[in-house]
């Protein structure tokens, strides 16, 4: 049965309701964010919101601050359940690498088996495969460079940055948030502002009317604001929690604001600062918000629930003249090398036998056949006989990394020693 792409995504995301969902790796931190934002909702609306309902001239008019309490939370949870369950931007990955940007190295040798400069006597050495690593790209009228990754197998594009929590590219790259389980990038940086921004407003809200309480009871008992705290603490610890709370969900919403004027992403601010670099991304403050909040929300480049497509594997692309040189030997340098010193001696003995058959026929036009000239030609022909052969075993060779073969001197001393000796007694038979 054909697999879905969620199924075999290569993330190392997590996908619920059959690849409707997708959340980060460390999506189970987003309890802990549920956590602190639903809790002192409800001990607010128990502890304060319900007492105030009465306190307001008109009877009802105190039911409001229950009811936008509620209202405002759950609008809270929405924008956090749209930031973290939806695709922040996601790249497909390639599954070859991009054909046209192929190069061969013929610096860089690799074997036959694969592994590049290695010692094997049987390996053919051909050209590796180099990417270039970098490439620009025209933006706004400026060059920018792009880098080439690795593990998706693609050149990112401007303002693209590989998440090492996801193991995803992600356009428009800007962090990878623990409190929402996922990465923030082009398609769910809107709703993570807006999620951050409606934090603060909530806070805001509690903390104020926590506040009131306190100054109600005051006035209804005509006391101090120890006397009300100790009437409420329930209120002071609220004041407290969104006191401290406004530190980080407030500094988080007005540095945001900051980059969103600036067009920058987290990932750019903090990577380039010291260098100064010309921000090409910059269209003004205005245009830079109205790119945010009122451009179209891009769909995502992924349909994790579409059935995987089997590819049939293909060759890998072969190199051109230019890029290297085919190898001519077509086969194994050592057996070539085998041959040649198998024809070598063979053309020994045929020297061989050609010096003995003209021995041979000087002693007949001689017409001796004494004693003393057979004793010649039989020293002759006894020490062709006992010229030493060259053998396989005799054979030394240095067959390195540099892919030669060269046969050891001792090996052509001694066949320099039976050719000299041979031609010697030649000449000693003829006279």
């Amino acid at each position: 049965m054909a697999k879905r792409v969620y199924q075999v995504w290569k993330g190392s995301n997590k996908f619920i309701l059959g690849g409707r969902l997708i959340f980060g790796p460390d999506a189970r931190s987003l309890l802990v964010t549920l956590l602190l934002i639903i809790a002192p909702v409800i001990v607010f609306c128990v502890f304060v919101a319900w007492h105030l309902r009465h306190e307001f001239p008109s009877y009802n008019a105190g039911y409001t601050i229950l009811v936008v309490a509620i209202v405002f939370t759950i609008y809270v949870l929405v924008l956090l359940f749209l930031t973290s369950a939806r695709d922040p931007g996601i790249i497909p990955r390639n599954s070859h690498p991009p054909e046209e940007e192929f190069r061969y190295d013929s610096s860089v040798s690799v074997d036959v088996s694969g592994r590049p400069g290695s010692g094997n006597v049987g390996g053919r050495q051909t050209p590796s495969l180099q990417f270039p690593r970098t490439k620009e790209v025209m933006v706004n009228g400026l060059p920018v460079r792009v880098k080439y990754c690795d593990t998706c197998m693609l050149y990112r594009p401007p303002r693209c940055s590989h998440c090492s929590i996801c193991n995803n590219c992600v356009e428009r790259f800007d962090h990878h948030c623990p409190w929402v389980g996922q990465c923030i990038g082009q398609c769910n940086y809107r709703y993570f502002f807006m999620f951050v921004s409606s934090a603060t407003l909530l806070c805001i809200y509690v903390f104020s009317i926590s506040a009131l309480y306190i100054k109600i009871l005051m006035d209804d008992h005509q006391g101090t604001v120890w006397k009300a705290m100790k009437e409420s603490p329930v209120s002071v610890i609220l004041m407290a929690y969104c006191f401290i709370s406004l530190w980080f969900v407030g500094g988080l919403t007005g540095f945001h604001m900051y980059l969103i004027g600036t067009n920058q992403t987290t990932y750019e601010n903090f990577r380039y600062r010291a260098d100064n670099r010309i921000n090409v991304y910059n269209r003004g403050c205005v245009n830079n918000f109205l790119e945010v909040f009122c451009s179209e929300v891009k769909p995502s480049r992924n349909n994790f629930r579409a059935f995987v497509e089997e590819e049939v594997q293909r060759p890998p692309p072969l190199p051109t003249a230019r890029e290297a040189e085919p190898d001519d030997s077509g086969g194994d340098p050592r057996s070539k090398v085998e041959d040649d010193l198998d024809i070598g001696e063979d053309l020994l003995k045929i020297s061989q036998r050609r010096n003995i058959e003209e021995i041979d026929e000087d002693i007949r036009s001689r017409g001796s056949n004494g004693p003393h000239n057979a004793s010649e030609a039989d020293s002759v022909l006894g020490s062709d006989h006992r010229a030493p052969i060259i053998r396989a075993d005799a054979r030394h060779s240095s067959w390195g990394r540099s892919g030669s073969w060269e046969i050891a001197p001792d090996v052509l001393a001694n066949e320099n020693v039976t050719e000299s000796r041979s031609h010697v007694t030649a000449q000693d038979a003829c006279q």
